[in-house]
């Protein structure tokens, strides 16, 4: 049989696996460039894109312990910090810029880089052709193209941190005045111009990303594969990918509109401005109008984030516990009401800025609606582990962990969606305590599950488990331990972005509790040094994977040899006879998707 023969797939697919098989007959001519760099093969794209967002997420979590020193030890001086970072810590000190420098990139890096295009670009990449029977993404071309763009986008980023005025430093969020004029910092000059394009990079790397899982999920599904039967991570990545595609084009707008403020004389944002006593010649534009479109794209954002944790959550829960994940359908659906919700709820972020309090109700409606799919989603994930025959794997360990933050994160944004509170917390540390549970450290940890996951089906080996065991409980307790405090400083009112609090009569009682959760944050990014140091050591020396399914678990990336080639499988494509959760089913411990039906099996 010819390799094009063998390769023919099912139905939709024929054409590209075609394509596919004349790569196969040249696989040996594959160099280093072909195979490692400009690699169009969908699971080398995941690793370069997990590998460039670990990277990232070191740099932003260094930064936050730069900026937690002197939180938490505002009189001390650190000579070393003179030695690493020059004049911006003169006499071992941060400079008052510099930290709001640091503030900025650490929000900028961790919520663009490392959560976006760090998991979603891994695991949406890795996980969609496995998962749904394709040999390749619908334009591996096309998805090569959209990590380039993350990384042109993240060297520019990089840059920004050694022009000498410094980074830029106008809050995560880059809200006008303070980044449309230049003289209004040193942080709001050539790095906020840096900033921006790095931003429209990352933004065309996120769109062709989407629009490629978008079509690979509806027209490339192996035979069976009916899109009902798909994993729930699959259904995760499918509506990130839409949020995605819908709300990224405003912050493009935004960002562009925001360069023309900056460098053509335009006034989109600027109105009546002094500046150093003198009176700025820009009228007619409105620093609210920023916020509108930064907001509608920031809050789609956060389900951008936590969509793809959940879907790998219910998938590592359902595979662990030995059980069918509790109301497939629910689930879908609850996934489905989110991403349709995250659309109408921005403006919560815009209750002080004198909006109609009407308006605000309706606001106020549609934010606290939304926490009713998430609610079921809870429920499904505590149903399905309820007396499951539960492996605590670390995987498993991250996957309980992003449920329990997920939970303790989301309560406290009951708090802030009502308005009336919202008043008295808004810029607060609480909302700093809310927004990391919630959705930093909770996606963090459908990370990590991810990463622990599926590894074994990444590099062909495993991760040490034991190493696993201590980056989980340092992480989860770590976690806690930092941010449950600063809901009680942020109920005090204590102002988030601050320099140092010391000088302040009221908040000089957080002087010590300030040091704790500085002192534990510095043993929690330890850990995860651990963690990347555990990555690269086994994708080496880590224990052989021998057996194709090492989890017993029922989805397709497992019936793929233990190291897929480009194509994925060797010969055809499975079929697929029934839905990815069949645990525990008629006395057997778990049916893959591709085993037909028994004439003798009973109908759940």
């Amino acid at each position: 049989m010819s390799s094009v023969e063998n390769l023919t797939g099912h139905g939709t697919a024929v054409h590209i696996d075609t394509e596919h098989g004349h790569h196969e007959e040249h696989h040996h001519h594959e160099t280093f460039i072909t195979k490692y760099v400009f690699s169009q093969d969908h699971k080398m794209i995941a690793k370069q894109f997990l590998i460039t967002g670990m990277i990232w997420a070191i740099i932003g979590g260094l930064f936050s312990v730069l900026f937690r020193l002197q939180l938490g030890y505002p009189e001390e001086t650190f000579p070393w910090l003179e030695d690493l970072l020059g004049h911006w810590a003169k006499g071992g000190k941060l400079d008052p810029e510099f930290y709001y420098a640091l503030v900025t990139m650490h929000g900028t890096i961790l919520v663009f880089f490392v959560l976006t295009a760090g998991l979603s670009g891994t695991f949406s990449n890795f996980l969609i052709p496995l998962q749904v029977g394709a040999r390749d993404m619908a334009s591996p071309f096309l998805n090569m193209l959209s990590y380039w763009f993350f990384f042109l986008s993240s060297v520019i980023m990089f840059s920004s941190l050694f022009v000498q005025t410094g980074p830029a430093s106008g809050g995560w969020t880059i809200y006008p005045p303070l980044s449309a004029i230049g003289e209004a910092s040193s942080g709001s000059k050539i790095g906020m111009d840096l900033w921006l394009v790095s931003m429209a990079m990352f933004i065309v790397s996120a769109l062709l990303g989407g629009l490629n899982y978008i079509s690979t999920i509806l027209n490339l599904r192996t035979k069976g594969m009916s899109m009902t039967r798909l994993p729930l991570t699959i259904w995760a990545f499918f509506f990130t990918a839409v949020l995605g595609v819908l709300s990224f084009p405003v912050l493009l707008s935004g960002a562009i509109l925001l360069l023309f403020d900056r460098n053509l004389g335009t006034s989109f944002y600027l109105s009546d401005l002094v500046v150093n006593g003198k009176i700025l010649p820009n009228e007619g534009g409105s620093a609210i109008l920023f916020q509108h479109l930064f907001w509608f794209l920031g809050h789609p954002e956060v389900y951008i984030i936590l969509l793809p944790a959940m879907g790998m959550s219910s998938e590592i829960l359902s595979t662990n516990s030995r059980k069918p994940i509790f109301g497939y359908m629910a689930m879908v659906a609850s996934l489905f009401a989110i991403a349709i919700l995250a659309f109408l709820v921005w403006a919560h972020h815009m209750f002080v800025t004198g909006l109609n309090p009407m308006l605000g109700g309706f606001f106020v409606l549609l934010t606290l609606l939304i926490a009713v799919p998430s609610a079921i989603k809870v429920f499904n994930w505590l149903t399905t582990l309820w007396r499951g025959n539960i492996r605590f794997t670390p995987a498993m360990l991250f996957a309980i962990g992003f449920v329990s933050l997920f939970i303790s994160g989301g309560l406290t944004g009951i708090f802030l969606g009502n308005s009336a509170l919202d008043i008295h917390l808004h810029d607060t540390y609480f909302v700093i305590a809310h927004f990391h549970i919630v959705m930093g450290v909770a996606s963090f940890f459908g990370m990590f599950a991810g990463v622990y996951h599926w590894y074994p089906k990444m590099y062909g080996r495993y991760l040490n488990n034991t190493l696993g065991y201590i980056h989980f409980w340092i992480t989860i307790i770590g976690a806690y331990l930092i941010f449950w405090p600063m809901h009680y400083e942020g109920l005090a009112g204590m102002p988030r972005r601050y320099y140092d609090f010391s000088s302040w009569e009221s908040f000089k009682m957080f002087g010590g509790l300030n040091q704790f959760i500085s002192f534990v944050s510095i043993i929690v990014f330890l850990a995860q040094l651990l963690f990347v140091f555990n990555f690269f050591h086994s994708i080496w020396k880590g224990r052989k994977v021998t057996s194709t399914n090492p989890w017993g678990s029922n989805t397709l990336e497992w019936t793929t040899p233990v190291n897929p080639g480009h194509g994925n499988w060797p010969g055809e494509i499975p079929e697929v006879h029934r839905g990815a959760y069949d645990y525990g089913k008629d006395g057997k411990e778990f049916i893959p998707q591709d085993v037909p039906v028994g004439a003798d099996e009973s109908h759940h």
